[in-house]
């Protein structure tokens, strides 16, 4: 009886741990994004944004989390409190963005060109910023809390 009993909860939860990751963007918030550049808390977590042309986006509070921003421009971008755990940003071009209260941990900027932004108060654990070029911004090997142009709002 207790054999059965644990095979169909085997029957059950076997399919569970054998299925891909879920996207879980809103496809409505990733059109407002292309269209409109603003996307204010927008759930954008898992969405594929590779090579988008985010100049001077609006994406603060948007949940990013897991996004592919592979090659995509955010250059003048506000994701000020934004929540972009684990989101690829290889080779992405991060020009006078502000990350302000961000959280960048586990981000992959392998390869991107991060120039004067601001990552005041962001949470960076476990960044990659392998071949990274960063300049006037408090990102570095140790995690810290970057200290730069606090004064943004």
């Amino acid at each position: 009886m207790m054999k059965l009993h644990i095979l169909s909860i085997l029957a059950v939860l076997t399919p569970l741990f054998f299925t891909g990751p879920v996207k879980a963007e809103n496809p409505l918030h990733v059109q407002q994004l292309l269209s409109t550049q603003e996307c204010f808390g927008c759930d954008l977590a898992g969405a594929d944004l590779r090579g988008a042309h985010l100049i001077g986006a609006d994406l603060r509070d948007a949940d990013l989390q897991g996004a592919d921003l592979t090659e995509a421009n955010l250059e003048g971008a506000d994701l000020t409190g934004a929540n972009l755990m684990g989101a690829n940003l290889t080779s992405a071009f991060v020009t006078n963005a502000n990350f302000k209260q961000a959280n960048l941990d586990r981000v992959n900027f392998t390869s991107a060109k991060i120039y004067n932004a601001n990552v005041y108060q962001a949470s960076m654990e476990e960044l990659n910023i392998t071949d990274a070029e960063i300049f006037n911004t408090a990102i570095g090997i140790g995690g810290e809390e970057g200290e730069l142009i606090p004064d943004w709002d």
